[in-house]
């Protein structure tokens, strides 16, 4: 079994994914981290790591054929990943979204400050540059909209359920198939 979540920033994909590798006994991987770990040894935020990857695709490139080796090579795992649904197609495929602001405090509480998130509409604007970029470089690299929920075999609104409501609501869900 293997479950793609994906989502806007702050929707929880990471706090999720953990739940449900956590319930399931399934590894736990997350392109996120591996995105802040780029970034971290480039010696720039993620928002900038994100602008970098508009004009140097071997950065979108070494992420995407990361998790393309995992669909390939594992099929028990759960990965949060915007585009994991679309390298890992084999996968149970769940979208979680909120509201930005929530997404913004969430962010923010988070307190990544290689981020540089100084406040919450600061975050705000971030998350909203983020987002934008990153949908210019999908659009343009694989023709997806990772935020078409046309994509999913389950959308989840976080926005005013715990981790443990979300969590289980995605594991009725895979177990009905």
């Amino acid at each position: 079994m293997i479950i793609t979540i994906s989502g806007s920033a702050g929707s929880g994909k990471s706090t999720v994914a953990k739940f449900i590798a956590d319930k399931l006994d399934l590894t736990h991987y997350s392109n996120g981290d591996l995105m802040r770990q780029m970034a971290k040894e480039k010696g720039v935020s993620i928002l900038e790591l994100n602008k970098l990857s508009e004009n140097d695709k071997t950065i979108d490139k070494e992420l995407d054929e990361r998790q393309i080796r995992l669909g390939k090579d594992d099929d028990k795992f759960v990965i949060d990943s915007r585009l994991g649904f679309h390298f890992i197609p084999n996968s149970f495929k769940v979208f979680l979204k909120a509201d930005l602001r929530v997404r913004a405090e969430r962010i923010f509480g988070d307190q990544r400050s290689e981020e540089h998130n100084t406040d919450v509409m600061h975050t705000i604007e971030n998350i909203e540059k983020r987002q934008e970029s990153e949908k210019l470089r999908y659009k343009e690299l694989y023709n997806v909209d990772y935020t078409d929920e046309a994509n999913f075999d389950l959308i989840v609104n976080t926005t005013d359920k715990t981790i443990d409501e979300v969590g289980e609501e995605v594991l009725k869900a895979v177990r009905k198939g």
